[in-house]
């Protein structure tokens, strides 16, 4: 079976990918299990019980509780879930729009290529984060946006979503257009050509098919930097706001209480370090199991 795909064989070489899918995919199996967690533990995500502050760790409450006696693996789990999502979410919108603008400009190529290239270029040269800071900073309520949306508790998971799908799409875009510029070349494009095949069906049909690989590697890459991102904003509170609890404002809640409660801290803390680090170690085993090159070793 792994004769037939070495991929699959260079990818289980690459330990440190192995064990950090084996990580990602515990860490994905526990955040969707939350509710049932809560449930056998028998407690609420924000059932607030002050009688029961900054518990230690105990049979009901394995990580202990935390300024408001909520319980922190729960609060932990639901925030991994919340994370996670925007995580995957915002990495492969971008990867979508990313591929877009790089498959036209790689197949069109000439002063099309160029010009996208050049628009691509000046979002690279924004600098990310202080533009998410401003735009996450904006008040919908004056922009015009519908007022079920704007008053909805998810609102600021959306906008997280979205700005980072909007200016996080460039990567994707530069390697995709590099490979399209390649593989437009080959025989069997040309012979797309000769029976008449449009321009949309050459790049759906018979080059995109060849870019799969650098688009995964890319998006596996970026959903630990859109973490990272995610939790930054949260922690500066333009992120994902309460009620809702992410990683990044599970941290922000904690920053007060570093020193009398370091636990509210150190948990989300080394959760959001060990997910980036995972998806970063899951991507460079991806990028070489997919790599044709690797087929010398």
């Amino acid at each position: 079976m792994i004769g037939k795909f070495p991929q699959l064989k260079r990818f289980k070489r690459h330990r440190l990918a192995v064990g950090s899918l084996a990580v990602l995919v515990v860490l994905a199996i526990v955040s969707l299990a939350a509710p049932l967690v809560a449930f056998i533990f028998g407690v609420e995500t924000d059932a607030v019980d002050l009688m029961n502050r900054f518990a230690g760790p105990s049979l009901g409450h394995p990580l202990g509780t935390d300024e408001l006696g909520r319980d922190l693996l729960v609060r932990l789990l639901y925030g991994g879930r919340v994370s996670l999502l925007v995580g995957m979410t915002a990495a492969l919108a971008a990867a979508v729009i990313g591929t877009g603008v790089g498959l036209v400009a790689g197949y069109y190529g000439g002063r099309f290529d160029a010009l996208l290239m050049r628009f691509t270029d000046g979002v690279i040269s924004l600098p990310l984060l202080p533009l998410l800071i401003v735009l996450a900073a904006i008040d919908l309520e004056k922009v015009g946006l519908p007022d079920a949306l704007v008053q909805s508790e998810q609102v600021s998971l959306y906008r997280i979503i979205a700005i980072v799908a909007l200016f996080g799409w460039t990567t994707v875009a530069r390697l995709v257009r590099g490979a399209a510029l390649s593989v437009r070349e080959r025989d069997f494009v040309d012979a797309a050509h000769a029976q008449g095949a449009g321009a949309l069906r050459v790049m759906g049909v018979h080059i995109l098919p060849n870019l799969v690989s650098p688009i995964i590697v890319a998006t596996t890459l970026s959903v630990g930097n859109v973490i990272l991102l995610e939790s930054v904003l949260s922690f500066l509170g333009l992120g994902i706001q309460p009620p809702i609890p992410s990683w990044g404002n599970l941290l922000t809640n904690a920053q007060e209480l570093i020193w009398s409660a370091p636990a509210l801290a150190f948990y989300p803390g080394i959760m959001i370090f060990v997910t980036v680090i995972a998806f970063n170690f899951l991507g460079d085993g991806l990028q070489d199991a997919l790599d044709p090159k690797a087929d010398r070793h």
